[in-house]
């Protein structure tokens, strides 16, 4: 696996980690244990689907134990006048005639929908580093690229409004 994840991504999945043991593991035995309860288990739903809750949830466990064992950890921090790891990005779109805002994240917290690009994505990988007013390559594949300036960048201190993708 090998993500680049910073020390508060790897915060946040052992908070996941422990809720998820010393919690949700409780409620999940007991509805199997109450699906149980209820009598001939080759016609129970309940009880399938209990127990397939409750293995989604240790997955989920072991997934997240797998990732933060094999985590690269990356230093979040940035001068204040160059982008870096959770600043939010003011961009003009040279080939489209637009500007967009990002926010630049880690791997695991990257959601296109939400404007939260990666560093390993083409636009993360290039504006990393960079500072207002630079225009900047944005290197897509061999064949293509196109440019973009850096209209604003805004530091934010606060990640907790980002969440860490489920698989």
């Amino acid at each position: 696996m090998h993500d680049r994840l910073t020390a508060s991504d790897i915060k946040k999945m052992e908070d996941e980690i422990e809720y998820r043991k010393l919690e949700l593991r409780k409620e999940l035995i007991q509805d199997v244990k109450d699906a149980r309860a209820q009598g001939d288990l080759s016609e129970n739903f309940e009880y399938y689907a209990a127990k397939r809750e409750k293995n989604k949830n240790e997955s989920r466990i072991r997934f997240l134990e797998r990732m933060i064992k094999t985590a690269q950890v990356i230093d979040d921090s940035s001068k204040d006048d160059e982008v870096g790891m959770n600043d939010r990005v003011e961009v003009y779109i040279e080939e489209e005639d637009l500007v967009e805002s990002y926010r630049i994240v880690t791997t695991v917290r990257a959601n296109s929908l939400k404007k939260l690009i990666s560093i390993e994505s083409p636009l993360g990988k290039a504006l990393m580093k960079k500072h207002v007013g630079d225009r900047v390559e944005v290197q897509v594949n061999p064949s293509y690229s196109y440019y973009v300036v850096i209209k604003n960048i805004e530091k934010i201190d606060d990640d907790s409004e980002d969440r860490i993708r489920s698989y």
